[in-house]
């Protein structure tokens, strides 16, 4: 038997839901894997070093990654209505003002950095946090802002805190495409995309098939989160680009880094 390929996804709800098949033997003609997980910063600076033969990572980080690795048109997040809240304890303006941020080079950041050039609205300093730090961070007042995904989208308020701008909704209205979120990507010299492409759509369609068959497998790694919160966040980020990036879901990524490149936030790279 060959050794089982290295896979690394987060522990949130719409990733373990979509590789439940694949992480636990269900698709056919699929290879075992050893499955790490990671939250996406993790994963970001992981992949740089080839550490994974499969991963999910920003849609933000493939400037740095592309040259080892192979963008896959499934399996990752992208959707509308979806995007990173800024949050703050009531403050209106964040110029000058220190903000959390969950990674450097996570999708959510990137967005910040292009309305922030935008809208003039400059920090005075970036933190670099655990996820589950900046919300109750800016309500301690340890940070002015924070920069918020995934489910805290549904759960901010039991902090306190209000939303300063939705990205998502400025991404949308700026540009009429879906948010790139995350990304999976396939080693290049160690994976066949076309045929990892077939084991992540059959697991995705796997998911939707039968929805309580990974019931106990997403709950246990969803770390405290209500069950309500668990199924609001499967179906907000698991949709048809989880099946199919498409037209659509190309062009929000091109969209998302060649205006990041013309900004100067990272390299041009070409999808």
């Amino acid at each position: 038997m060959s050794a089982p390929l290295s896979i690394a996804f987060s522990p949130c709800p719409n990733d373990t839901f979509v590789f439940h098949a694949l992480a636990h033997g269900l698709v056919p003609g699929a290879p075992a894997l050893d499955v790490t997980y990671a939250d996406v910063d993790v994963t970001n600076t992981a992949a740089l070093d080839g550490r994974f033969d499969l991963v999910k990572v920003s849609y933000a980080a493939l400037p740095w990654l592309l040259d080892s690795y192979e963008l896959l048109p499934c399996g990752g997040a992208l959707g509308r209505g979806c995007g990173p809240l800024l949050l703050t304890a009531g403050r209106t303006d964040v110029s000058g003002a220190t903000v959390a941020v969950p990674g450097d080079r996570t999708t959510a950041y990137l967005l910040f950095r292009l309305w922030a050039q935008q809208s003039g609205q400059v920090p005075g300093r970036i933190e670099v946090v655990p996820f589950h730090e900046i919300m109750p961070g800016v309500a301690q007042g340890r940070f002015d802002a924070g920069l918020v995904i995934h489910e805290a989208r549904f759960t901010y308020p039991r902090y306190g805190l209000t939303s300063l701008v939705d990205l998502g909704e400025w991404w949308e209205s700026d540009t009429g495409l879906p948010i790139p979120l995350g990304a999976i990507l396939a080693k290049r010299g160690a994976v066949d995309p076309g045929a990892a492409t077939e084991w992540v759509r059959a697991s995705v369609r796997a998911a939707w098939a039968d929805p309580a068959a990974s019931r106990d497998y997403v709950l246990a790694h969803a770390q405290e989160m209500e069950p309500d919160v668990v199924d609001q966040h499967i179906k907000l980020y698991v949709n048809e680009f989880t099946e199919e990036l498409g037209e659509a879901g190309h062009a929000a990524a091109r969209a998302l880094l060649t205006r990041a490149a013309a900004a100067g936030l990272v390299p041009a790279v070409t999808l």
